[in-house]
């Protein structure tokens, strides 16, 4: 039995899991739970980033004590959001959250620069103000300190890597996230920050997933007692590792990592960018092996999950078991949202928004929590099935299977409404996608799995799967139609 730790990092918690490799089968042990989440100070919000390294830590520690030989170590984490350090390698100032209000007006303010149409050729990114670009564009626009004296450039899982391992370099997955990068090129668009006044000589080398960056650091052994520990860049985003481990064969699919985010796309070997693709506002991310994502991430559960947080803040703490079965009692086809409105990003009041949107596009605003629920997860289901007609229309071919993978994939209430309103046959599972990609992605890289192919085959072999078909879409359709209506006024 061969053994990995994959450390994986989302909006809401991490979780550090070890996976046993044996027989062509994998099997994972989840050994340190930890919550994750932005910290406001004043306006702003941040991630607590000493607390997650702190908790890496504690999981490297626990798992060389219940299991002795680990074989390496990976991390992959959320998109977008970086840290900066100074020429003596000093963090330069807590990373900031990506729903942190400073990028209010920045795609305006870029395209003023460089239009709109440019930036989408130069790096094919679907445009949201939560991108590293605009991030990088407000610091610029604010005269921040840090960005007049930042040597270093890291996203979220970068920085933790070479915090593991003292190793400097920008995974292929996770730097595509930042509409910074150009794929063509395969390297960053420095003419293009430049254009913005983004400095360019704080941008590192670009290596690919399965990377071996080294051992862990001698200080890092000594702190947590271990030993000389490879760390591989994995598919470092989250969503990239999730996408490795879809079992799935063949090209006819598209695959859903459904999460706080709603990732759902296809795979390609070349990114696609022309008028169609700046039209539906797709992106192309990258993939393990030189392929890339082409998707829309969509709002996905956080808007269920602001609910929640919002109603625990009253009193009423509700499992998502229970919100589940709280919008399968409410009445099917009642008003509807367009997931996607920027007036859902932020935290907080997410209920009301919900009420405010249904009552400025004259629709009865629901009352009930269940309510609330049910027109959240039909909008989701509709929002997936617009995405999954135009990934057809740029594939040039029906794409009659959606894998739903994630921790989303147990709502068997949002599986089910998918597949109706789609006319799709729904696959759901693994749960774990992004810790079993994470982990696949070391095998290949320790010489364990010879390539994504058989990865794909021992995740078929390993984990359960449910299948949704799909029922009578007349009610679906009527109702897509009222969507659409909602996007065309946008």
């Amino acid at each position: 039995m061969t053994q990995f730790l994959a450390f994986d990092l989302g909006a809401e918690s991490g979780r550090a899991i070890v996976g046993h490799l044996s027989d062509q089968r994998l099997s994972l042990e989840v050994i340190h739970r930890f919550p994750n989440g932005p910290v406001r100070v004043g306006d702003s919000l941040y991630w607590d980033v000493l607390r997650l390294w702190s908790e890496i830590k504690a999981g490297l520690a626990m798992a060389v004590r219940q299991y002795g030989d680990i074989s390496s170590v990976g991390l992959d984490t959320w998109g977008v959001d970086f840290a900066l350090l100074a020429a003596d390698d000093t963090l330069l100032g807590n990373p900031y959250h990506y729903r942190d209000r400073r990028t209010d007006g920045m795609m305006e303010a870029a395209f003023e620069i460089v239009p709109r149409a440019e930036i989408y050729e130069l790096t094919g990114i679907q445009f949201m103000q939560l991108n590293s670009l605009y991030q990088l564009l407000a610091m610029v626009k604010a005269d921040a300190p840090a960005l007049s004296v930042a040597h270093t450039f890291l996203n979220m899982p970068d920085l933790f890597n070479f915090w593991l391992t003292g190793h400097k370099a920008n995974e292929f997955t996770i730097a595509t996230t930042t509409q910074c990068y150009d794929p063509r090129a395969g390297d960053w668009a420095y003419d293009m920050l430049q254009r913005l006044g983004i400095p360019t000589d704080m941008f590192g080398p670009i290596v690919q997933p399965g990377t071996v960056l080294g051992p862990l650091l001698p200080s890092v052994q000594a702190e947590t007692d271990t030993g000389a520990i490879p760390v591989v860049a994995t598919a470092t985003h989250d969503t990239g590792s999730a996408v490795a481990a879809v079992p799935a064969t063949g090209e006819d699919y598209i695959y859903l990592s459904s999460g706080t985010w709603s990732l759902m796309g296809i795979e390609s070997k070349t990114p696609l960018i022309n008028q169609d693709m700046l039209n539906f506002n797709l992106t192309n991310e990258g993939g393990f092996g030189n392929t890339f994502r082409v998707l829309k991430n969509i709002m996905g559960l956080w808007l269920v999950q602001e609910c929640r947080r919002e109603w625990a803040r009253e009193g009423h703490e509700y499992s998502y078991h229970e919100l589940t079965r709280m919008a399968a009692d409410a009445p099917a086809f009642g008003p509807l949202v367009w997931v996607d409105d920027p007036r859902f990003l932020p935290p907080g009041g997410m209920s009301e928004r919900i009420q405010a949107f249904c009552r400025e596009t004259g629709q009865q605003v629901p009352q009930s929590k269940e309510e609330i629920l049910r027109c959240v997860l039909e909008s989701l289901a509709l929002e997936y099935r617009r995405v999954a007609e135009s990934l057809d229309r740029l594939s040039g071919r029906r794409l009659n299977t959606i894998h739903i993978i994630g921790g989303g994939s147990q709502n068997r209430l949002l599986n089910q409404f998918t597949a109706d309103a789609t006319g799709r046959t729904v696959v759901a599972g693994p749960v774990e996608a992004t810790a079993i990609g994470n982990l696949l992605v070391q095998a290949i890289a320790m010489g364990e799995i010879d390539s994504l192919e058989e990865g794909r085959r021992i995740v078929a072999r390993s984990f359960d799967v449910e299948t949704f078909e799909p029922g009578d879409m007349t009610m679906w359709n009527e109702a897509y139609q009222r969507y659409l209506a909602f996007i065309e006024e946008k």
